[in-house]
């Protein structure tokens, strides 16, 4: 399938919690990596896996699943392996990985010079080297949280013994969280074969990702109360969140009626015209 036009495909995993098969064992229990379109707010492919570590071999066989040309693909820090990112490549789409300390010299000179790059900006900003910056801040219910975002395409300071395939540029993400008067703050680390400094932009792809989280996961929990379910039998598990994932898509799909997710599934139980409308169209 070709998603194209510069759509962000965030790849990311979930475990179903409750499918183990012992109580005294969870080891067992399903975990799926999906491929969740932000713009269309759907999933576009998943694939299950054994646990949560083994998603560095499920990545590139998603990634393979799908046409990437043309899309930036975004993956949390599991996916920062350099033979995904020659995937994603030679794919034809672009990279946005999460750098932490599972590659510690990447992260170590990524955030060295990011952190440089913050002060100077802030202290002497003619010395500073070229970069780009922005900042968003978001209020509610005595929470507000300031998001500030310096990107720069000077990759050419990161000296490492083995170059990452196609490195067009490095962003740190600042947040900083203020609740009832206590503040708190932390940064996070990225790296992208998007050339140039256009940091509203790459703000705005990283905030997408993060939108599989709400959009994706929280709805299956809440919605769909998958993480409750005892199915665990066979692929049971990983078969009835296939078809989780499929209505969900077919629920946000319909565009006849503003009601939630969940009063959706309710109409659908009740008007056989709506769902026949659901399943048609």
């Amino acid at each position: 399938m070709s998603l194209g036009g510069g759509k962000l495909i965030a790849i990311d995993g979930k475990s179903i919690r409750r499918s183990f098969e012992h109580a005294w064992d969870k080891s067992g229990m399903t975990h799926l990596v999906s491929a969740f379109v932000a713009a269309n707010r759907m999933v576009f492919s998943q694939l299950a896996v054994k646990d949560k570590e083994n998603e560095i071999v499920a990545i590139p066989k998603l990634l393979e699943l799908i046409d990437l040309a043309g899309s930036v693909v975004s993956i949390d820090a599991i996916g920062c392996q350099r033979h995904i990112a020659q995937q994603i490549v030679e794919g034809g789409g672009d990279y946005l990985l999460a750098v932490k300390d599972n590659q510690p010299v990447l992260h170590e000179k990524v955030g060295k010079l990011l952190d440089e790059l913050i002060l100077e900006s802030q202290s002497t900003p003619a010395q500073a080297i070229a970069h780009g910056f922005t900042q968003s801040v978001d209020g509610d219910h005595g929470r507000i949280e300031t998001r500030r975002l310096w990107v720069t395409d000077q990759v050419q300071w990161i000296k490492l013994a083995q170059p990452w395939p196609a490195l067009g540029s490095i962003a740190v993400v600042e947040s900083q969280r203020e609740v009832n008067g206590k503040v708190s703050s932390e940064r996070r680390y990225y790296i992208s074969s998007l050339k140039g400094n256009d940091a509203p932009a790459m703000l705005e792809r990283i905030r997408s990702h993060w939108t599989v989280e709400n959009n994706l996961h929280w709805q299956l929990d809440v919605s769909f109360r998958e993480d409750e379910k005892r199915i665990r039998v066979g692929h049971g598990a990983e078969n009835f969140s296939r078809l989780c994932r499929l209505t969900l898509n077919r629920l946000k799909a319909d565009k006849s009626t503003k009601a939630s997710i969940h009063t959706k599934r309710l109409k659908a139980a009740w008007d056989d015209y709506y769902l026949f409308r659901l399943l048609t169209s």
